[in-house]
C-alpha cells in the first residue's frame, strides 16, 4: 500500500487524521480517536491555532507555568514560561527568590537595531559602483516611503544603509545591510517588505539610469532576506550583592561565602574558556531564554541562532554570562541579543501570548527583553549554582520523579509514597522501579535504591 499522496493539504482535518491512521500506525482506531481529541473545545480559537501553521491535524501540549517573584528594575514580575522540562521552572523560581531578598535583578537595553541584506552581483569596477551609492542610497529610500510611513510615525523605520564589498571571497558579489528599528514590533515582515521592494529599486536603478555606462547596467540580485543576527539588538542583564550576602548558602554547603563565590566565577570562567562547557552552559541560559519567548509568541528559533552567533563573534564559541568576585562584591551578568515584539504575529493572534503579556503588564519591546533577558541569568544562576554544589542531578531527578511515576503507571496512593520516600534518596528510573514493585509485594516496604542505578 503505497504511503505517498497528492493533495494531502486540500483534504480537512480528520479526512488527514484517518489517512494517517490507515497507513502509518498499528492501531489506527487508537490512532485516530487520540489525535481528535487534542482539539480545542472552542471552534473559533482552534481555527486561529489551525492557521499558524499548514496541515494542522491536532494541538502538541505543552506546560504553561509561571515563575514568581520576579524583581526587576524594581518591579515584581511573575513571568510566564512554557518548556517541558521539569526542573527550569523551579530553578528560575528559586533564583527570583533568591535575589528578591538581595537587591533583585538589574536589566538595561542596549540597543535595538535589527538588520536586512540585499545580496547583488555587480559586474562594473568597484570605484564605480562607491561613487554612484550616495544617488543609489536615495533612491532606495525614496522607493520605499509608502512602506516605512507608518512606522516613522511610531518612531521607527530604515536607519542606514551600508554598502559591503564581499570580491575578495566570491567574485563581484556586494551586499546592503540595512538598519531597521521596528519598534514594539518584531518586524520580520516589515523587514522583509522593505528589502524586497530595494531589490526592485536596485535593479531598476542600473537598468534604467541614464548616467550610467552599457557596459554598468548588469546586476544580478541573490536575494532579499532579513538577517537574524542582531548584534546591535542587545540587552544587559545583572546581579550583584557583597559576597557576605552567600553567607547561609555557603554554611549549608560546607564553605565559607568566599570559596562559594569564588568556585561560581571560576564554573564561568570555564565556560569562557572551554566551547564544550559553553554550549552547555548557554543552554542552560536558554531554558529560561526560550520557555519566556514561547510564552509570549515571540520566534525562540531566531533569538537562539543569534545569540549563539553571538556567543562566537571572537572566532571562539564562549559563555554568554560573566562573573566577577572584586573588592567584597559579587557581579553576574548576561550580555546577549534578543530581537523581540509585543504587537503583531503570534502575540496578537495566540490567546495564551496575549494573557502573557497581560500578566507581564503589557510591557513594551524593551521591556519585555530585559524580563526575558534577566531569566535567561536567573536560570544560568541556579544551573552553575547546584553544579557547585549539590550537583544538578539531585534537583533534576526530584522533579522528574513525577514523570518516572506516570511512566512507571503508579497509583495515586503508591506515588504519594514515592514522593515522600524519595525526598531522602537519590532518584533514578531503576530505584523508583525497585520501590513500587516492593510495594507490591509488601503494604510496608523499605527498600533501598538499586546501588548500581544511582
Amino acid at each position: 500500500m503505497s504511503k505517498t499522496i497528492s493533495g494531502f493539504s486540500k483534504l480537512g482535518k480528520q479526512e488527514k487524521i484517518n489517512w494517517l491512521a490507515e497507513h502509518f500506525s498499528a492501531a489506527p482506531q487508537d490512532f485516530s480517536r487520540e489525535l481528535s481529541a487534542w482539539q480545542h473545545p472552542d471552534a473559533k480559537v482552534q481555527g486561529i491555532v489551525d492557521g499558524f501553521t499548514e496541515n494542522a491535524i491536532a494541538n502538541y501540549v505543552l506546560p504553561y507555568s509561571i515563575a514568581p517573584n520576579f524583581v526587576i528594575n524594581g518591579k515584581t514580575y511573575a513571568v510566564p514560561m512554557v518548556i517541558e522540562e521539569s526542573s527550569v521552572v523551579a530553578a528560575a523560581s528559586s533564583a527570583a527568590k533568591f535575589w528578591q531578598e538581595r537587591g533583585g535583578f538589574h536589566a538595561e537595553v542596549i540597543g535595538t537595531v535589527k538588520l536586512g541584506q540585499v545580496h547583488f552581483r555587480w559586474f562594473g569596477g568597484p570605484e564605480r559602483l562607491r561613487e554612484i551609492f550616495p544617488k543609489l542610497q536615495s533612491r532606495l529610500l525614496d522607493s520605499c516611503a509608502d512602506l516605512v510611513a507608518n512606522m516613522e510615525k511610531r518612531g521607527g523605520g530604515v536607519r542606514g544603509i551600508e554598502l559591503i564589498d564581499f570580491r575578495d571571497v566570491e567574485p563581484d558579489y556586494y551586499q546592503l545591510r540595512v538598519a531597521f528599528e521596528t519598534c514594539d514590533s518584531m518586524g520580520a515582515n516589515f523587514v522583509n517588505s522593505v528589502l524586497e521592494r530595494f531589490a526592485e529599486t536596485l535593479e531598476a536603478f542600473f537598468t534604467d539610469s541614464a548616467e550610467l555606462a552599457d557596459t554598468e547596467r548588469d546586476v544580478e540580485v541573490i536575494m532579499s532576506i532579513l538577517s537574524n543576527y542582531t548584534p546591535d539588538c542587545l540587552v544587559r542583564a545583572w546581579v550583584e550583592c557583597p559576597i557576605a550576602a552567600f553567607a547561609d548558602l555557603a554554611r549549608s554547603q560546607g564553605m565559607d561565602a568566599g570559596t562559594l563565590a569564588e568556585r561560581f566565577a571560576l564554573a564561568v570562567r570555564i565556560a569562557q574558556i572551554d566551547p564544550y562547557r559553553a554550549t552547555t552552559h548557554n543552554k542552560g541560559i536558554y531554558n529560561g531564554i526560550d520557555a519566556v519567548v514561547l510564552a509570549t509568541g515571540n520566534d525562540f528559533r531566531a533569538i537562539e541562532a543569534c545569540g549563539h552567533t553571538y556567543a562566537a563573534r571572537d572566532g571562539q564559541y564562549r559563555s554568554l554570562s560573566r562573573c566577577t568576585v572584586e573588592n567584597g562584591l559579587f557581579h553576574f551578568e548576561l550580555e546577549i541579543p534578543l530581537a523581540m515584539g509585543t504587537v503583531g504575529g503570534l502575540t496578537a493572534l495566540h490567546p495564551l501570548a496575549k494573557r502573557s503579556l497581560e500578566i507581564l503588564g503589557h510591557p513594551s519591546a524593551r521591556e519585555l527583553m530585559c524580563i526575558t533577558a534577566v531569566v535567561g541569568l536567573a536560570q544560568n544562576f541556579g544551573a552553575v549554582r547546584s553544579l557547585i554544589t549539590t550537583g544538578i542531578q539531585q534537583g533534576h531527578m526530584k522533579m522528574h520523579l513525577t514523570n518516572i511515576l506516570n511512566h512507571l503507571g503508579a497509583s495515586p496512593e503508591d506515588a504519594a509514597a514515592a514522593q515522600h520516600y524519595f525526598q531522602a534518596q537519590t532518584v533514578s528510573f531503576s530505584s523508583v522501579r525497585a520501590f513500587l514493585e516492593g510495594r507490591r509485594v509488601t503494604p510496608n516496604p523499605t527498600v533501598s535504591p538499586n546501588p548500581s542505578s544511582v
